[in-house]
C-alpha cells in the first residue's frame, strides 16, 4: 500500500510532518524518507507526563540523524477540554512555522482506524454526512494544505511496517484512559471492527468521499483584512458547511445552536466575535464591532447597499471593505 497523494509531496516542495513520536507519525516519518520527501518536522511538548522531555530529545535526535529540521513547541495548558485546547494549541504553532519557512504542505498521521473513530463520534452527536467525513486526505486551510498520506491504512498494517523494520516509537500511556471520549470509541467499537472489515471500510470511505463531493457545493473565500467574503453556493446546505469549514480554519467550532440559526438568519453573531451576514449573492464575514458614531451618510449608504446592521461597524472603521462591497452588489 502506497502513501496517498504521493505525487504532491515528490513535487519538490518542502513538508511539514507534525510529530508525536508515536506509533502512526514514527511510520510516516520513515515512509517520506522510502519515497525520498522533502520534510521537515514539528513537535509540541505539553508537559503531561514523566517521558514528555524524552520524546522531545528522541524527535530531535531523530531529525538529527536525518538531516531535517526539528521545530519544537512547549506548553503548559490549563486544565479542562484539554484535546481542544492542545489541539488549537499545536495548529497555532504549525501555522507560524508555515508561514514562516513557506511549508507547502502540513502532513498529519492520522490513519484508518481515527477516520473511522471521528466518523462514529460525529454519527452519535446528531452530524450530516460532510460533518462526518470531515476528516479527509486532503483539506485546504488558509495559506496551506493539509494531507494526510496515511489514511487508508489501518492500525495493524501501520503496526507491522514498525516491527518488520525495528523501528522504535513512543507509547502515550493516556491512549488507554478511556475518560476520553475517542479512547472509549476506540478501544469498544472502532478497533474490533476495523479488525474484521478494515478491507470493506476502506472501500465504503472511498464511495462516501465522492459522495459527498457531489452532494456539498465549495465556497471559496477571499480575505480582506480581518474581512472574509465568499459566492453563496446554490443550496443552503453548502452554504453552511462552507461557513463552519471557515470558521474551522480561524480555529472556531461552530456549535449546533450556531448552525441552526444560520439557515434561518441572514446576520447573525458568533461567539460575540464575528459577525455573519448573508446578504444575496455573498456571505460576508468580519469582527464584531458595536455601532457607534455613525453619520447620516453612511447609514444611507449602508441602507442603499443593503449591508447588514451588525457589518456595519466593522465596515465604517474599514473604507476598504466600504470600497469593495458595491463591487460585488455590482
Amino acid at each position: 500500500m502506497t502513501l496517498l497523494h504521493l505525487h504532491l509531496l515528490q513535487n519538490g516542495k518542502k513538508s511539514l510532518l507534525a510529530f508525536s513520536g508515536g506509533v502512526d507519525s514514527t511510520a510516516l516519518f520513515h515512509l517520506l524518507l522510502e519515497n525520498n520527501i522533502a520534510f521537515d518536522i514539528a513537535h509540541v511538548n505539553y508537559h503531561t507526563r514523566p517521558t514528555s522531555d524524552a520524546e522531545e530529545s528522541s524527535a530531535i535526535a531523530l531529525a538529527s540523524k536525518n538531516n531535517l529540521k526539528c521545530h519544537v513547541h512547549s506548553c503548559t495548558l490549563e486544565k479542562g477540554d484539554f484535546e481542544n485546547k492542545a489541539r488549537r494549541e499545536r495548529y497555532t504553532f504549525f501555522e507560524k512555522l508555515i508561514q514562516l519557512h513557506g511549508y507547502e504542505y502540513l502532513l498529519t498521521a492520522h490513519q484508518l482506524n481515527d477516520r473511522l473513530e471521528w466518523f462514529m463520534m460525529q454519527l452519535t452527536r446528531g452530524a450530516g454526512l460532510p460533518e462526518m467525513m470531515g476528516m479527509g486526505s486532503y483539506n485546504q486551510r488558509d495559506g496551506f494544505i493539509i494531507l494526510r498520506p496515511l489514511l487508508e491504512w489501518d492500525r495493524t498494517r501501520i503496526e507491522t511496517y514498525l516491527k518488520e523494520n525495528a523501528l522504535t516509537h513512543h507509547i502515550d500511556p493516556s491512549n488507554s484512559d478511556e475518560k476520553h471520549t475517542r479512547n472509549r470509541f476506540r478501544h469498544r467499537w472502532t478497533n474490533p471492527i476495523m479488525a474484521e472489515y478494515a478491507h470493506g471500510i476502506r472501500r465504503s470511505f472511498a464511495y462516501l468521499d465522492a459522495d459527498t463531493e457531489n452532494l456539498i457545493e465549495p465556497m471559496h473565500f477571499t480575505t480582506l483584512k480581518a474581512f472574509a467574503y465568499a459566492k453563496n453556493p446554490t443550496t443552503l446546505r453548502s452554504r453552511v458547511y462552507g461557513i463552519d469549514q471557515f470558521f474551522k480554519t480561524q480555529g472556531y467550532i461552530l456549535s449546533q445552536h450556531d448552525k441552526g440559526h444560520l439557515k434561518h438568519e441572514g446576520e447573525l453573531i458568533i461567539a460575540r466575535r464575528w459577525v455573519v451576514s448573508q446578504e444575496g449573492e455573498y456571505t460576508f464575514i468580519a469582527p464584531y464591532v458595536k455601532l457607534l458614531g455613525m453619520d447620516k451618510t453612511f447609514k444611507e449608504q449602508c441602507r442603499a447597499l443593503k449591508i447588514g446592521v451588525k457589518l456595519r461597524g466593522y465596515v465604517f472603521g474599514t473604507p476598504e471593505v466600504m470600497a469593495l462591497i458595491p463591487r460585488l452588489k455590482g
